[in-house]
């Protein structure tokens, strides 16, 4: 099969289409031939040498894909041969064909394509994980989206209102707020103009966000400490702004307030499975009736996957970039 490799760190340039030895599905595994792949930050830091796979994942980049199960590893029960599928990955994405644990498997949601399908695993799982199932976020509860545009962002909004909560997002730039807003983002902040601790205030009252969703860590975190009402939740799933900050812990009490910080790649097995599970439950009947959408800005072969790095780095993006693999169909 052919995969995108990574000889050297680097730029996009240093992504390199080629042939590699065809993965063996292990017990509890399937293979899955690729149809599409999705761009995530996370293969970017990857391709630049920061982010190595986990231990047994595939070396290539890739955390999510959809295509169709074409062998049925050891052990493997409740899926067959010819199903269409979409999973999540430690890595391994960006190639033909890839080795899937069972358990992070889903099937195509009722009424989408492989296409549309490839960029939901990644963003269905860690909004729902660090929102819902660590954050608790309840019905008229506000929710704060830094990254509102992004691929995090665009699912983030969608779920929240899906449950009843009240949702504040920032993005750069009035055409990005315009997007948030059509998928029902209440509180529109543009971060390049305005200040997002005032503008939450404002627009709450005086009480904050219950629910703060970030990308940017150590640049936001007093400030997303400072717009957090009482009892309220931050959960930190992204480092773009920095890996050290300084928390004022006296504020922290004064509000009743938590910090907590995920990362899903890393995750045992079991963990992944358990997230997995909960999206087919809970995300999976919303996507299926029409209340939620994935949301693809654009699609690049997967043999030219430079390109889409380019088009998620430039910041222009609003949503998914996707990677079709050769003869997707």
């Amino acid at each position: 099969m052919h995969a995108i490799t990574i000889p050297e760190p680097g730029g996009p340039e240093a992504l390199v289409w080629a042939e590699v030895p065809d993965p063996v599905p292990g017990e509890g595994e399937v293979l899955v031939d690729v149809v599409a792949s999705a761009v995530n930050r996370a293969d970017l830091l990857q391709r630049q040498g920061f982010y190595d796979p986990p231990p047994g994942s595939s070396p290539y980049p890739g955390l999510e894909c959809s295509g169709r199960i074409s062998a049925l590893g050891p052990g493997v029960s409740g899926w067959a041969v010819g199903d269409e599928v979409c999973a999540l990955l430690g890595g391994g994405g960006y190639a033909e064909k890839v080795a899937v644990p069972a358990g992070q498997l889903l099937p195509v949601p009722e009424g989408l394509d492989l296409t549309a399908a490839a960029a939901l695993p990644e963003v269905t799982a860690t909004v729902w994980s660090n929102v819902f199932m660590i954050a608790h976020l309840r019905p008229g509860e506000t929710l704060l989206i830094h990254g509102g545009a992004s691929g995090i962002g665009t699912m983030a909004i969608q779920l929240a209102k899906a449950v009843g909560a009240r949702v504040a997002v920032t993005a750069g730039g009035p055409g990005k707020l315009e997007r948030c807003a059509e998928l029902g983002a209440d509180i529109l902040i543009d971060y390049r103009e305005q200040d997002f601790v005032e503008e939450i205030e404002k627009a709450t009252g005086g009480a904050g966000a219950d629910v703060i969703l970030d990308i940017v860590g150590a640049k936001y975190l007093d400030r997303n400490v400072k717009a957090l009402a009482v009892n309220g939740r931050l959960a930190v799933i992204g480092l773009q702004g920095g890996v050290k900050g300084e928390l004022n812990l006296g504020a922290l009490l004064r509000k009743r307030a938590a910090v907590t910080a995920t990362s899903l790649r890393g995750r045992p097995l079991g963990e992944k499975a358990a997230i997995v599970a909960a999206v087919r439950e809970h995300v999976w009947p919303l996507i299926g009736g029409g209340r939620v959408r994935a949301v693809v800005d654009r699609t690049v072969p997967l043999a030219d996957a430079a390109e889409g790095h380019r088009a998620l780095e430039s910041g222009t993006h609003v949503g998914k970039v996707v990677l079709l693999a050769p003869d997707a169909a």
